[in-house]
C-alpha cells in the first residue's frame, strides 16, 4: 500500500477533566468552639431568686437550680450551660433582663453572667 493511500487518522487529543474546585468555609465557621455561660455571685439576690430565675429561663428543676445556687454562693460562680456562643448570648441577655430580687431591698437589678470559651 503506497503511503499516499494510507488511511488518515484524526489526531484528536482529549484531556481528562479536572475536579471542580469548591470554596472551603473558614475553619472557624465550621468548628466554632463551645462557650460556657457563667453566673456570678453577688450579695443582692437570694437563693429563692436564683432558683426561680434558673427554672424560668433554663427549665431547671428546683433541685438542680438549688445545686447551682449553692455553687455560686460557695465558689463565686457556676457554669449554667455550655453551647454555641449565640445560644449563650441569648441566655445571658435573658439573665441580665430578669430584673431585681423583690425579696431584697438592696437589689436594684439582675444578676450578672459572663461568657467564656470552653477549654
Amino acid at each position: 500500500m503506497p503511503l499516499s493511500a494510507a488511511p488518515r487518522y484524526s489526531a484528536r487529543v482529549t484531556t481528562p477533566s479536572l475536579p471542580e474546585i469548591v470554596d472551603q468555609p473558614e475553619v472557624e465557621e465550621e468548628l466554632e468552639q463551645p462557650c460556657h455561660l457563667i453566673l456570678l455571685d453577688d450579695d443582692s439576690h437570694t437563693y429563692q431568686y436564683v432558683i426561680r430565675m434558673l427554672g424560668d429561663l433554663f427549665g431547671y428543676s428546683r433541685e438542680k437550680a438549688f445545686g447551682i445556687a449553692s455553687v455560686v454562693d460557695s465558689q463565686g460562680q457556676a457554669i449554667l450551660m455550655t453551647g454555641a456562643k449565640d445560644e449563650c448570648r441569648l441566655k445571658q441577655d435573658q439573665i441580665h433582663a430578669y430584673g431585681p430580687d423583690p425579696l431584697m431591698e438592696i437589689s436594684v437589678g439582675s444578676m450578672s453572667a459572663v461568657i467564656e470559651p470552653a477549654a
